[in-house]
């Protein structure tokens, strides 16, 4: 059954060596495989997968989300590595200093070495 399989979020990247150096520096994550047709990276026994294609960072949407147990502290982390974060002014979504809430959650995106938009969020207890 695919609620008992792990599941694996596959991205799209124009230039293999850019994201490569992006997911493995500026993220800190672990390079797991690689080969020709696989470049693979481990997230908290969860995998992110990059592929080559002429229609990376299209997708205008969130292709990712990490789970984190404090949002200012990782937004601080990235942030000193040269991490932008987005700022949204849509219907149910705005932002302010990268940061969107709800009564559940607290968000913030930004953008990959290719334009893939890419979340961290940290659930609200209680």
């Amino acid at each position: 059954m695919l609620s008992d399989s792990p599941i694996a979020a596959i991205i799209p990247v124009n230039d293999m060596d850019r994201a490569k150096r992006f997911y493995s520096e500026t993220l800190g994550l672990p390079l797991t495989r690689e080969s020709a047709e696989d470049t693979r990276y481990e997230c908290g026994g969860t995998t992110i997968g990059l592929y080559e294609t002429p229609y990376g960072g299209q997708a205008g949407h969130t292709l990712a989300s990490w789970k984190v147990d404090d949002l200012d502290g990782e937004m601080k982390e990235l942030r000193s590595k040269g991490v932008t974060f987005e700022d949204y002014d849509l219907p149910g979504i705005k932002t302010v200093d990268g940061v969107a809430e709800s009564d559940t959650m607290r968000g913030a995106w930004f953008k990959d070495s290719e334009g893939n938009i890419l979340c961290v969020v940290e659930e609200r207890k209680g």
